[in-house]
């Protein structure tokens, strides 16, 4: 870590050299030298040389950035539509590189050629020229054009209705920590009442709804199965809350007193996740960093996070994920507690009454 005496070192040492340009520059003026404000022809002739160089250079050094964190741009993609959407990002990216190089190419080729001008050559006068002006205009009116149709597209096919069979969950937020709730056998979810909302009912399930019923609530982590679409119903209890899934590229508010609501379709499970050389070559460095502070060592898992900044916890709040085979899933549903069978009589009892005396 770079110390403060380190931080000093530096700033005087440029000062230094600063300086030391500046006597070199006094001294040769008074040696007779030309003034360090008159530029010369071979002035011009170094500055275009270096303009070049300065170009070759920094093309490389964006390449090799590039290559040694191309690892660490995005995680590997477990849904489908992840695909698509690292799709979509990797078409954008070629877009603004084929761009970018052609622009910059311009920008010192361009300083190249005219820092070489004569001394009395002057610059032509070039007020306008419509056809310039419509090419630049067309150009990236269409590529944006492209770009928002297949953004919009994407974007619509995971937010969209889910088509055929599907697994209904909840996820809900509350400061700060999330709760999921899955359907049941019965596929729906019950109604939740911001009424209800107790000590021992936090997420305000309504237990005269019989759908609700079978509905199961888990904490801390959810299972979901591998190739089976999953539908995510999104909701909050007090301020607007962001799931964040990461490696699935989905992304939905939860916002208080309203639902929202995205799918996928998970495409590899976390044990074939931790195989992935990327999570091996992550998990070893983390590992590395937790044995140095006597920590015990990290272990990979997909994560629910909150991506709006919702309080001092906000940093907190996470759930693991845990994508299985299907056959491992069923195991693991089937073993969860109901609804109906978790609520107490006596919360039943009191929720009942609240129910019906906001009827």
């Amino acid at each position: 870590m770079i110390t403060l005496l380190t931080w000093a070192v530096i700033i005087l040492a440029i000062v230094a050299v600063a300086r030391l340009v500046r006597i070199y520059e006094l001294a040769a003026e008074m040696r007779g030298g030309k003034p360090q404000w008159e530029v010369t022809e071979n002035d011009n002739r170094m500055n275009a040389r270096l303009m070049m160089v300065f170009c070759i250079v920094f093309f490389v050094f964006c390449f090799w950035v590039f290559f040694i964190t191309k690892d660490k741009l995005l995680p590997t993609a477990a849904s489908e539509h992840g695909a698509q959407t690292d799709w979509l990002f990797n078409f954008n990216m070629v877009i603004i590189t084929i761009v970018a190089l052609i622009t910059n190419f311009c920008l010192f080729y361009f300083a190249f050629k005219y820092y070489k001008g004569k001394k009395n050559e002057t610059a032509t006068f070039f007020p306008e020229s419509h056809k310039l002006e419509l090419i630049w205009t067309v150009v990236p009116g269409i590529a944006l054009t492209v770009i928002i149709f297949l953004g919009i597209k994407t974007w619509n096919t995971i937010t969209s209705p889910a088509e055929g069979e599907s697994i209904k969950m909840e996820l809900f937020a509350k400061q700060f920590d999330w709760t999921a709730r899955y359907a049941g056998k019965d596929n729906i979810l019950g109604r939740r009442l911001f009424r209800l909302i107790t000590d021992t009912n936090p997420m305000g399930l309504d237990p005269t709804d019989p759908a609700g019923n079978d509905d199961i609530v888990v904490r801390n982590e959810f299972h979901l199965p591998k190739g089976k679409q999953v539908d995510f119903q999104l909701g909050s209890r007090d301020v607007i809350h962001s799931a964040y899934m990461p490696h699935f590229r989905a992304q939905m508010n939860c916002v208080p007193g309203m639902t929202t609501s995205f799918h996928y379709v998970p495409t590899i499970t976390t044990e074939d996740m931790r195989k992935d050389p990327s999570v091996i070559k992550n998990v070893e460095e983390a590992n590395v960093e937790l044995a140095k502070k006597g920590e015990p060592p990290f272990e990979f898992n997909y994560l629910l996070l909150c991506n709006k900044i919702c309080g001092l916890s906000h940093y907190n709040m996470q759930m693991n994920i845990i994508v299985d085979e299907p056959e491992a899933f069923n195991a693991w549903i089937s073993k969860q507690k109901t609804v109906g069978s978790s609520m107490t009589a006596e919360t039943k009892q009191n929720d009942t009454k609240i129910v019906a005396e906001n009827k």
